[in-house]
């Protein structure tokens, strides 16, 4: 792939913000993306030395179908395209480790697009579907395989400049999360530890080709399992399991960054932060503990407190549950992104104290941050097929945006404000 050169100063180097370099002080010009990226306590680095940080979405890829969504409403380009267009310059891009399980159980060959949509939508369906597909993305054709199509979203990618965060959202392709799915914890029902491991290998190995590939994340929204009893739900099993997924990741590809998610849905990361007992255990997180990659780790929050109804109580609780790790006065300095936030996109949500909150509070901070969602409607959610995404960026048919007046009234400054 061939990638465009561009300085410095381009969106998503934030070199005016306090604490970052500028283009002269760094005194050369780099190629795009300039990786591989590094930490340095709360901030993330190129390899230029100049701070970077995230401002974009997620585009789910983890379902049934276990493909990017969208494809039968509109290009590949033009997806990235409307992303771009805003100011975004990062998506985070989902996948389920059944993915990789169907890899291995298949002689070491993906699934095409034609047996994984027919096998998620049924006979009849499935087809229909495959040919929308098809006609949107004339590059693809029905034995196009699902890695494939991956590729070919972080290719067009890297050609508008957005860089690639992949989440390994989930085990079995569905939609994400409930405690009793079968996927919440280490152990729970689809959630094996040996292909969970296996995947993030694989995955780590298979983005050394996508150039725009920055970071990856360990697993989406950890929580306690309610259709089985587990006993490892705990803070010192968790650091054990962390331990694997980072050195399974590194092992395969050093350049990455590596995304650490906490306990209750991904909701707090305290006792990582303030260096306190894993408990049941009495040991604590060190960056000893990842030799020769304690500069390559970064923690994520999810925050979905919707109905709150004073921005100070939001940001107390937000200090407490991690992004303090991001002032000094934190026993482990991280950089921090809330790498889920979301609310219902019509014309007025977004002038709530939720969101008007976060559209302060992450930039003010130079936190990194995924929307949730760019998806505008599902090829299948929860056995709904075209299930319709009020939440998402896109309208129904991905065509354009469901809020106008919130991309223009907040979350296109809200890009500028973090990136600048």
């Amino acid at each position: 792939m061939k990638l465009l050169s561009s300085l410095l100063a381009l969106a998503g180097l934030a070199a005016a913000a306090p604490g970052f370099q500028t283009k002269e002080k760094i005194g050369k010009v780099a190629a795009w993306p300039d990786g591989p990226f590094v930490t340095d306590k709360r901030w993330i680095r190129n390899a230029s030395g100049a701070n970077v940080t995230y401002a974009g979405a997620n585009w789910p890829g983890a379902a049934d179908v276990m493909i990017p969504e969208g494809l039968q409403y509109q290009s590949i380009e033009y997806i990235v395209s409307k992303m771009k267009s805003v100011g975004m310059n990062a998506i985070r891009l989902t996948y389920a480790i059944q993915m990789i399980d169907e890899i291995y159980g298949n002689g070491g060959k993906d699934i095409t697009l034609q047996k994984a949509f027919t096998q998620a939508l049924g006979a009849t369906n499935g087809p229909k579907v495959l040919a929308q597909v098809l006609a949107k993305n004339p590059c693809f054709t029905a034995s196009t395989t699902r890695l494939e199509v991956f590729d070919a979203v972080a290719a067009e990618c890297a050609k508008q400049q957005i860089y690639v965060h992949l989440d390994n959202h989930i085990s079995k392709g569905m939609w994400c999360c409930s405690t009793d799915d079968g996927n919440s914890w280490w152990g729970d029902t689809y959630f094996s530890i040996g292909n969970w491991t296996r995947g993030l290998t694989y995955m780590a190995n298979h983005g050394k080709a996508w150039p725009n590939l920055m970071s990856m994340a360990l697993r989406n929204e950890p929580r306690e399992p309610s259709n089985i009893k587990l006993s490892t739900y705990n803070w010192q099993s968790w650091y054990g399991y962390i331990k694997q997924g980072t050195a399974a990741i590194n092992g395969a590809n050093k350049d990455v960054l590596i995304f650490l998610s906490g306990l209750s849905f991904d909701t707090y990361l305290t006792p990582v932060v303030d260096g306190t007992a894993l408990t049941p255990g009495t040991g604590k997180f060190s960056f000893a503990d990842f030799p020769g990659y304690a500069n390559k780790l970064v923690l994520e929050i999810h925050n979905y407190q919707n109905s709150v109804s004073n921005c100070s109580t939001l940001t107390s609780t937000l200090n407490t549950d991690g992004f303090n790790a991001m002032t000094t006065s934190a026993v482990n300095q991280f950089p921090v992104m809330m790498t889920e936030f979301g609310f219902q996109m019509d014309a007025t949500t977004w002038k709530g104290t939720y969101s008007t909150c976060l559209a302060s509070y992450l930039p003010q901070r130079k936190a990194g941050w995924f929307i949730w969602v760019l998806a505008g409607s599902y090829y299948i959610r929860s056995g709904t097929q075209d299930y319709e995404e009020t939440w998402g960026l896109l309208k129904h048919d991905w065509s354009d945006w469901r809020s106008p007046t919130y991309v223009n009234g907040q979350l296109i400054k809200m890009i500028k404000d973090t990136l600048s």
